[in-house]
This record gives C-alpha cells, structure tokens and sequence, in this order.
C-alpha cells in the first residue's frame, strides 16, 4: 500500500503488517481512523472495524501495524439477504394490535381505571 490509509479503506492486516496478525490470525479490516500519534517510524495506529466473510463487521479494534506491510482487501460485495419460509419482510404485528382489535386491550384498561 501507497502512503497513509485513510477512513473507509479496507486492508488485509496479516503478518506482514504485525506478527501479532501471522498465519490465522489475519484480519479484513474497514479503517474508522488514522491517529496522528508519534509511532516508531514506519508504524501507525489504526482504528477500524473487523469484518467477516460476509463483510458483517464483528469487532471495533484499535491495531498498531507497520504500513509497509498493509495491503488493500480484495473487495467482494455482500450477498443479497434471503427471506427466511413465511417472512413477508414486514414487521411482526405487536401483541397490543392484537389485543385492541379482539376488543381485549380496551377492556384490560377500562377495568384497571375502573378499580380505583
């Protein structure tokens, strides 16, 4: 990677970037920020969030990595969402629309003012 990263980038932070990130312990990450604290040179602090296979962020980090060793994440767009069997994409109807439309709701709460 070319220079500073900056807020939106997505970056591969492996063992290239710090040991701490070698072998399985690879990250995809969506930078938040880039602070501007003196670092050993070559260094940076990064803030950003963890993403996962789908590109669902799991994690906020803070991670201090070399930028010699970033490289930008292959980007691949996040899969459409499937509707489960029987969702119709609206939300579910509240217990007291279904209370207020039996006539059960009102009476609940003409009989709780009536008993003062």
């Amino acid at each position: 990677m070319t220079g500073r990263p900056s807020s939106g980038d997505l970056l591969t932070i492996d063992g290239r970037a710090s040991v701490q990130f070698a072998g399985d312990r690879a990250l995809t990450f969506r930078v938040v920020s880039v602070s501007d604290q003196l670092t050993y040179h070559g260094w940076i602090w990064l803030t950003g969030y963890v993403l996962n296979r789908r590109g669902e962020a799991t994690a906020k980090r803070e991670v201090y990595v070399q930028l010699a060793g970033l490289r930008p994440a292959a980007v691949t767009p996040p899969a459409p969402r499937r509707q489960r069997n029987g969702d119709t994409g609206t939300y579910a109807r509240r217990d007291d629309e279904r209370y207020s439309r039996s006539g059960l709701g009102g009476s609940r709460l003409h009989a709780r003012a009536d008993a003062r």
